[in-house]
């Protein structure tokens, strides 16, 4: 994992925001690094579980360099959102869909309207963006998801079945007994007791089913037809290919581009959360996709 320096988190603060707010009272500051180009593609970084948006600035920074907008937001209860964790009322997966992404990405369309909107997301992100395209992909131009892959314990494989398994399963159970995730296995940062019973759902069913939701995320994620770019890191053992396999196989009508990371490629770092060490490799990859199409190298 990656730390903030203070002159990134200056230079991520002094970006260009707006404040965004929902229905239920929750706040986000939406920060941008806009293109030359109207036009150009614009990407929403969604950040990983425990995650802050400023962690993200080297990637939104090398995504811009290729010539995109860029737009950066923090998951409910997370870094600029408000209010804090701890200070809210419990939420899970409906509320981050249903409620926040609409309104995060109105605000994205606002400041650059008519430009295609490419949702990236990391892990919690990448599931994120996917359940949100598949239910609203009328705003949604494509998706690149990296470390994002099922939780769905049998993905994991015979040898790790037991470890998916007890731990997912426990974090579910303490979350539900606490009302919250006081942090430890697996997830060593305190997270929101609902995402987290949500999430140990999805890791022994494999269907998205957020407590309170009228949609059936499966059938929708099944039923997608937008581009996808699913990358995986051969050292990524929280996403691992295995299960980005299987979530890929949840999309058959998307038009999937995967691209696996491993020792034969110029990126050095590719476990769950260092790859943003090499966030200008990864960004070109990203806007080659984006704009042609084509696979990554």
């Amino acid at each position: 994992m990656t730390t903030a320096t203070p002159e990134s988190r200056s230079e991520f603060g002094s970006l260009e925001s707006t404040r965004v707010s929902t229905a239920d009272g929750v706040a986000f500051t939406v920060r941008f690094l806009p293109s030359e180009r109207a036009d150009a593609p614009v990407v929403l970084v969604l950040t990983a579980m425990g995650m802050k948006a400023k962690h993200y600035l080297h990637l939104a920074r090398a995504l811009h360099a290729q010539g995109l907008s860029v737009a950066t937001v923090d998951l409910r209860a997370h870094g600029e959102a408000a209010p804090a964790l701890g200070e809210h009322a419990d939420f899970g997966y409906r509320e981050m869909l249903e409620v926040d992404l609409p309104a995060i990405v109105t605000a994205v369309q606002a400041r650059f309207p008519g430009a295609p909107l490419h949702l990236f997301g990391h892990s919690l992100g990448g599931q994120l963006a996917l359940l949100f395209a598949a239910a609203e992909p009328s705003r949604v131009a494509g998706v690149t998801v990296i470390g994002t892959g099922t939780v769905f314990w049998w993905a994991f494989g015979p040898r790790r079945w037991f470890e998916a398994l007890s731990q997912i399963q426990w974090i579910g159970l303490v979350s539900r007994f606490k009302g919250h995730w006081p942090g430890g296995v697996l997830i060593p940062a305190p997270m929101p007791g609902g995402v987290m019973i949500d999430w140990s759902v999805h890791s022994l069913t494999s269907y998205y089913r957020p407590r309170g939701t009228r949609r059936k995320y499966n059938t929708l994620l099944a039923e997608m037809t937008l581009p996808v770019l699913a990358v995986s890191l051969s050292e990524d053992v929280l996403g691992p290919k295995s299960n980005v396999d299987f979530l890929v196989s949840r999309m058959p009508a998307a038009r999937v581009t995967q691209w696996h990371i491993d020792e034969s490629s110029s990126i050095a770092h590719r476990d769950h959360f260092q790859w943003v060490k090499d966030a200008p490799a990864i960004a070109t990859g990203v806007a080659t996709w984006i704009n042609s199409g084509s696979a990554p190298d």
